[in-house]
């Protein structure tokens, strides 16, 4: 049975900062408030050209670049997102379609803010089964699309951005050692966004009433997640058969600082053990524990055969925790310059629509 490592790794947050005092000039709050209740202190927005597909087709790129694959060496991609561009198509074929990944099927996985933890479950055990080689797990959000700029208790939290994995078969034992995936939708109410889907399409009355932004009860989220980060985590490492004092570092979902603090303390574990980047890029949802990944791999807090915890919650309710051996990228023969499949991945895009259109044109003579 092969074995389904993390072989690369890439993210991409937009441009634009907001810091806490630019949000107090637009809504009632100031930085001591947010710091002291979240420990936030700015996020990025998105551009008006910024999307869940272009900031996700970023983070694919330098992830495929790590691993030294070509975009045609895919053969799956499984994007989480609680923001899609559309309900159809999925967000996933927009970005197979960016990359010119012309073999590799393509879907959206929304399980919310755990959605990066189930999808890389899904891409190992696609691998275990030798069903695939190579697959592309994507994180990417534009969430202040969909928050309300007069709430306080919600528009503090959330930034945008993505992050991406790849995900590789190989004989060489470690990668991707366990995995727990849970969910409650009993609470599916905490945290939700009301309308929009086909229960309450979008009317006047449904936009009128701001039932097209993120509703969260702050108090009840917060309680669950404090007592899921932790069991979670150890549910995983039991079905790793390892123990937290093997953990190098874990990468929890970044939501709020309270509640990795809270995990810190329930794990009985020092706070120092975990990676935080809250501070800096707000909750971004799917794209948080890549993200922050990604950041702890360049700075080296992550190495080669470190065991890495990721563990995260989100609505649903869902919650979940992954344990991987970091390898890095297989051995390669060739050196892969993936920076030029993004122009190769439009004029591919270009010619396919040729290709449909000229079909239509032999295909209406012959009807």
């Amino acid at each position: 049975m092969p074995y389904a490592h993390i072989t690369g790794w890439g993210m991409s947050v937009p441009e634009p900062v907001m810091t806490n005092d630019d949000l107090a000039r637009i809504v009632d709050t100031n930085d001591q408030w947010i710091r002291e209740r979240t420990g936030i202190r700015e996020r990025r927005i998105a551009r008006e050209n910024d999307f869940p597909s272009t900031l996700g087709t970023s983070a694919a790129l330098r992830a495929l670049s790590v691993a030294n694959l070509k975009p045609s060496d895919l053969d799956l991609i499984i994007c989480a997102t609680s923001t899609p561009e559309h309900l159809f198509p999925a967000t996933a074929c927009l970005i197979q379609d960016n990359l010119g990944a012309t073999r590799a099927g393509a879907f959206d996985l929304l399980a919310a803010c755990t959605g990066f933890i189930y999808g890389l479950n899904m891409a190992a055990q696609s691998i275990r089964s030798g069903a695939i080689k190579n697959a592309l797990v994507v994180g990417t959000e534009t969430l202040s699309r969909f928050v309300d700029w007069t709430d306080r208790n919600t528009c503090i939290l959330f930034g945008d951005g993505a992050g991406a994995f790849v995900v590789q078969a190989s004989e060489q034992p470690g990668g991707i050692l366990s995995a727990v995936m849970h969910s409650d939708g009993s609470g599916g109410n905490l945290l939700t966004l009301p309308a929009g889907g086909s229960r309450h399409p979008a009317t006047e009355a449904t936009i009128r009433e701001g039932r097209h932004y993120i509703y969260m009860d702050g108090r009840e989220v917060f309680r669950f997640a404090t007592k899921v980060m932790a069991s979670s985590t150890e549910e995983a490492l039991r079905a790793a058969g390892l123990a937290k004092d093997d953990v190098s570092v874990i990468i929890p979902h970044q939501a709020n600082f309270r509640i990795i603090d809270a995990a810190a303390r329930g794990l009985k574990l020092p706070i120092d053990r975990f990676v935080i980047n809250v501070d800096r890029y707000g909750n971004t949802s799917t794209a948080s524990i890549p993200i922050a990944a990604v950041e702890a791999v360049e700075r080296g807090r992550v190495k080669a055969g470190d065991k890495v915890v990721f563990v995260g919650f989100g609505a649903g309710l869902t919650w979940g925790a992954l344990v991987a051996e970091w390898s890095g990228p297989l051995p390669s023969p060739r050196k892969v310059n993936v920076g030029r499949y993004r122009l190769l991945g439009r004029v591919l895009s270009v010619l396919r629509r040729i290709e449909r259109f000229i079909e239509g044109l032999i295909w209406g003579r012959r009807a």
